[in-house]
């Protein structure tokens, strides 16, 4: 059989599995004796066993199972939970992504037996409970009554239509048999739809099967238990109908017999199972209808499942350019119908509804690209516990904000960030534990990871409740390694010497370790997160600790902006840095060490001079524009810090698509790249957090 085809989701669920069993671990590490947790970790383990072997992955099959056998003795309370046990466990875990690795890359799980790690758990078998007797750790699983045929033919109850009993009655004439069966799958069956799939493909060949409960469809897409029922109309007797269905594998048995037409049809609906569950230790209802026929609705407080589906990204990207396309084409419309004499109402009322209906579109291929930030921050408790153990530092993680929503090209960027971010407030925020006893400190350091959506942009806190960061430190480093003079270093403000820490190859470790020191690192978070249109700053107290905060976009591909001209030249500045328009006068122009501002209602607010910035040459105002002497400023921010922009005309508001200038143009990081505006002209946009 070829299983390629349930090789991805053998991957996503193995992911999910491997994830769960690394928070389920950490749990049990601190609470030892928590039941809940043991049995998670076992039905995780038992399904990854069922997966693997399912696949034909035979070394990974293996060592699953020894584990799922040491968590059986754990829940019969025979073997003792303790940190020797978690680690083999978490090296288990490890063994387990390095088989995933293999098989992402080739189809295979690769050659390694992990012997070593197989033994351990075989030793871990002997261990026994220092108590006399095992300990009742757990009520006893109640395993799923036997249940006659007779009771198990579920076929009984399902409603017949006119035609199939037309159909039935016709095959019966010519001599066929029609057979109502329903199939049951084993309960610890992984691959539900793949086996239901294989018993239709067995009985192509062996008859024809007019009707299935639940639809082919909710099938093929798992909406249904363990079991399924159908009729089929076939030559071939019983014995090789049932031979057909209980040859494929994880099929638990198979209940068939010669079905009897019925004289009437009756108008019965059948609850399913599925929503029996809502209300348990009741017996089963039927509904029967007398009146109009009406579709079968399910309970309104039962929550639709299994509603979701798997798409490749590279499809959601095709899609965004697909709707990008069509954006820069409703552009073009409207820039046609605004310097046209056409006077037709229902032709612009046809030009705003186009325009109404690409937004939407345009919104919900944004949302089908969200996924939560859970998925990228899920797997640091474990690297946070593990570091501690590495560095012999009490500490713990909190994370709060992780259902918060990021486009997917950023989830896939933004991993590598956080991590050094974590990594670094482990190792150089957080102080030894003796140290921090000595100062009064709680022993145990706190890291944290808080995100949230701010407007358009989303944040990202990673703090610690460390030392902060050594300004002085940080000068004399810089200096020993040639970056700064000692002069430089002299004057230089708080800001602009932890903002060294960015530097390429910097860092203030003494010794070098296999978690920092080498100089890699903050200067990687920095290229990275500004490569996604994001920022990052640090703000940080000597003794109390250090706070980076990283400002992501929600989204790469289309934005609203501020269409403006400057020097007779159109740019697009990002709608969501823009605070507000303000028309000023040259005389409220002040200086402040040489630099231009304005007072705005008690701010004072740098200004800059987009046409110096850009190189061009100013050119004479048109007259009327605000007033012979008035100036337009743009007032942009990030975060806390504004600065306002001159520009000479504002365009208007327009939806833009960002469009990536290419590798063979050396891009400054002011301008983060292009759109391509109604009339076709080619539009710069500009970058306002470099700016600012």
């Amino acid at each position: 059989m070829d299983l390629s085809q349930y090789l991805e989701i053998f991957i996503d669920e193995t992911k999910e599995h491997l994830q769960t069993l690394n928070d389920q671990v950490l749990i049990l590490e601190a609470e030892p004796e928590n039941i809940d947790t043991v049995n998670e970790i076992f039905r995780a383990a038992h399904s990854l066993k069922g997966m693997a072997g399912t696949m034909g992955f035979k070394r990974m099959q293996r060592l699953t199972h020894d584990m799922e056998n040491v968590f059986s003795e754990i829940r019969n309370g025979k073997i003792n939970v303790n940190a020797d046990m978690v680690d083999i466990v978490f090296k288990c875990l490890d063994a387990i992504e390095g088989y995933l690795s293999n098989i992402i890359d080739s189809s295979d799980e690769g050659t390694e037996d992990n012997e070593e790690l197989i033994g351990l758990l075989n030793a871990a078998l002997e261990q026994k409970c220092d108590t006399g007797e095992p300990k009742p750790v757990e009520a006893p699983v109640v395993e799923k009554a036997a249940v006659g045929s007779e009771e198990r033919k579920k076929y009984l109850s399902i409603p017949i239509a006119d035609f199939e009993k037309n159909a039935m009655s016709e095959a019966k004439a010519n001599g066929m048999h029609v057979y109502a069966t329903t199939v049951y799958i084993q309960e610890s069956c992984l691959l539900k739809a793949a086996r239901a799939f294989l018993v239709f493909k067995g009985l192509e060949n062996k008859g024809e099967i007019i009707k299935s409960v639940p639809s082919v469809q909710d099938i093929e897409d798992e909406r249904f238990d363990f079991d399924f029922s159908m009729f089929i109309i076939s030559e071939q007797p019983i014995e090789v109908i049932k031979k057909a269905i209980e040859t494929v594998s994880e099929i638990e048995e198979a209940v068939i017999e010669e079905f009897e037409i019925p004289d009437t049809v009756q108008d019965t609906v059948v609850v399913q199972e599925e929503e029996k569950k809502v209300v348990e230790d009741k017996p089963a209802v039927k509904v029967e209808k007398t009146e109009e026929k009406k579709p079968a609705t399910k309970s309104g407080n039962k929550p639709v499942v299994n509603r979701s589906v798997r798409v490749d990204i590279e499809k959601l990207d095709d899609l965004m350019n697909l709707v990008s396309e069509l954006i820069i084409a409703k552009n073009g419309l409207v820039s046609v119908t605004g310097i046209s004499s056409h006077q037709d109402q229902s032709f612009n009322e046809q030009i705003e509804y186009l325009e109404r209906i690409t937004t939407n579109l345009h919104e919900s291929v944004m949302k089908v690209r969200m996924v939560p930030i859970e998925s990228v921050v899920n797997r640091f408790p474990r690297m946070i516990r593990d570091l501690s153990k590495k560095l012999n530092k009490d500490m713990e993680l909190i994370m709060t904000g992780e259902d918060t929503e990021l486009d997917r090209t950023v989830i896939d960027e933004i991993g590598d960030p956080l991590m050094h971010m974590l990594r670094n407030a482990a190792d150089h925020g957080l102080e030894d534990t003796i140290e921090r006893l000595k100062i009064g400190k709680p022993k145990s350091g706190t890291i944290r990871l808080d995100a949230y959506q701010d407007g358009n942009n989303v944040t990202i806190e990673v703090s610690d409740d460390g030392k902060g960061v050594d300004v002085e430190k940080i000068k004399r480093k810089a200096v020993e390694k040639g970056q700064i003079t000692e002069d430089q270093a002299e004057y230089m403000t708080e800001k602009e010497a932890v903002d060294l820490l960015f530097q390429p190859a910097f860092s203030t470790a003494e010794k070098i370790s296999d978690v920092s020191g080498r100089g890699v690192g903050l200067d990687v978070v920095k290229n990275k997160i500004e490569g996604l249109g994001g920022d990052v700053e640090v703000v940080t107290k000597l003794g109390e600790g250090t706070k980076f905060i990283v400002r992501l976009p929600l989204t790469l591909a289309i934005i609203q902006a501020l269409m403006v001209d400057v020097s007779g030249e159109k740019y697009a500045l990002p709608l969501n840095s823009v605070v507000t328009i303000e028309e000023i006068l040259p005389d409220d122009i002040k200086y402040v060490h040489t630099k231009e501002v304005i007072n705005l209602r008690g701010s004072v607010i740098p200004i800059v001079r987009l046409n110096e910035v850009l190189d061009i040459d100013p050119v004479e105002k048109e007259e009327g524009l605000l007033d012979d002497e008035g100036l337009i400023v743009v007032i942009v921010k990030k975060g806390d810090k504004q600065a306002g922009l001159l520009i000479d005309k504002i365009l208007g508001q327009q939806e833009i698509v960002i469009k990536p200038l290419g590798k063979y143009i050396k891009v400054p990081k002011l301008i983060s790249g292009a759109t391509i505006l109604g009339d076709g002209e080619v539009a710069l946009i500009i970058d306002s957090n470099t700016l600012v």
